[in-house]
C-alpha cells in the first residue's frame, strides 16, 4: 500500500470506479491520517453535519388490502426500492397535484 501523506496527494476522481481503484492501492498516513483523527480535513463537513441527512419521519398506519399491497411490492421490486418508499413517493406526488389543483401552490 502506498501512503497518502497529504489530502492534496489525492487526485480528483472522474467516477467511483477510479476512486475505488486508487484506495485499493493507497492508505492514509501522515497529515492526512492525523486530520481524520482530529475530525477530518478542513474541507470535510464536521461529523455533526452527517448525523441527520434525512428529515425525521413519523410512522403512520395505513390499511391496504392484500391485492394493493401485493401490486405495490411488485412495482417497488421492479424499481429496486422499498414498497414503503414507493408509497411515500406516490403520496407526495399526488398531494402536490391536489394542492396545485386547489390553488394552494402556484
Amino acid at each position: 500500500m502506498q501512503p497518502v501523506e497529504r489530502w492534496s496527494d489525492v487526485p480528483a476522481f472522474a467516477n467511483e470506479r477510479e476512486e475505488h481503484e486508487f484506495w485499493a492501492t493507497h492508505e492514509l498516513a501522515g497529515e492526512a491520517l492525523e486530520s481524520m483523527r482530529e475530525g477530518g480535513p478542513e474541507w470535510l463537513p464536521p461529523p455533526e453535519a452527517f448525523r441527520r441527512l434525512r428529515p425525521r419521519t413519523r410512522p403512520v398506519s395505513v390499511r391496504l388490502d392484500e391485492d394493493i399491497l401485493r401490486r405495490l411490492k411488485a412495482l417497488a421490486a421492479k424499481k429496486h426500492k422499498g414498497y414503503q418508499s414507493l408509497l411515500k413517493e406516490f403520496v407526495v406526488e399526488r398531494l402536490y397535484e391536489e394542492e396545485k389543483r386547489e390553488g394552494l401552490i402556484a
